[in-house]
């Protein structure tokens, strides 16, 4: 069953290097292989939803910098649609740049996130939530993501917070939320284990809650229900992405299966695409 969603937050233009090690001070290195591809939370999550068969709209900043149609063709090429939040921006979007370690599969980064591209609410068009079935926050657009979580709320539609870290504004959008996933990095204000966050966003009375460990089980609240998903062990090849590509398998299965089952399908999803280099390069093997 196809589902319509809606991708609310960041892309970046990612370059990724794969290497024996991210280099020392002032060393040079040569790598082993490198990929390029559209990036962003909301950007991955939004791949993944369209792969996993499902029609995905991706509304964030792209911008006219001669950079924006490398972004705009790989997702043509997933088969993701976009609304523009800043048609007439200028400036570069921002890019990252990933070093992956060829034997950990684990990822050094270096990038610069939305601040700098923050649109306005009255530019979201009147029917952006027309036939949509979910949507996926990230954060980085937070002053489109609390009219977008407003709207959807009004029309109970399902709303899904991607708690990668803590972002001013969060406090704003949190309350609409009906499942909120975060990564060990998610810190609300005050909060500095992870009982402390269970218990800050149970006092917002989100419904759902999980927290991701990496390799560690999943942590989750549902209902007042509390439980652990066990995660699938691997040899991860590279790690980049498998919290959004997480979030977006999440949206699908979300849809067809109760709480604790869709992230555990989602899991399973995430460590797929931790068994190859890039963030693409999972899904074009599944593609054939």
């Amino acid at each position: 069953m196809s589902q319509r969603g809606l991708f609310v937050g960041l892309t970046t233009l990612d370059w990724l290097y794969l290497a024996d090690a991210p280099p020392d001070r002032n060393q040079k290195i040569v790598a082993l292989d490198y990929a390029m591809a559209a990036g962003g939370p909301a950007t991955n999550a939004a791949v993944t939803f369209g792969h996993l068969g499902n029609t995905a709209i991706l509304l964030t900043s792209l911008g006219q910098h001669p950079i924006s149609p490398l972004i705009q063709s790989d997702l043509q090429t997933w088969g993701v649609d976009w609304i523009d939040l800043t048609p007439d921006r200028l400036e570069p979007l921002p890019t990252s740049s990933i070093i992956v370690t060829q034997a950990t599969g684990e990822r050094s980064v270096i990038s610069i996130n939305a601040v700098k591209s923050q649109a306005p609410a009255h530019i979201i068009p009147a029917d952006i939530l027309q036939g949509v079935e979910i949507v996926l926050i990230d954060g980085h657009q937070m002053i489109v993501s609390e009219e977008i979580a407003s709207r959807a709320q009004a029309m109970k539609i399902p709303i899904v917070v991607d708690g990668g870290s803590w972002k001013p504004g969060f406090e704003r959008v949190l309350p609409y939320a009906d499942y909120v996933i975060g990564s060990a990095n998610f810190h609300p204000p005050g909060c500095q284990t992870l009982e402390d966050t269970f218990s800050y966003l149970q006092g917002l009375e989100i419904p759902h809650i999980a927290i991701t460990q990496g390799d560690r089980p999943i942590q989750f609240v549902s209902r007042g229900q509390t439980g652990e998903i066990p995660v699938p062990k691997i040899q991860a090849i590279d790690t980049l992405g498998a919290g959004d590509v997480f979030h977006g398998a999440f949206c699908h299965f979300i849809g067809r299966s109760n709480f604790a089952t869709a992230l555990a399908e989602s899991a399973i999803v995430a460590a797929r695409s931790c068994r190859s280099f890039g963030t693409r390069a999972w899904m074009k093997s599944e593609s054939g």
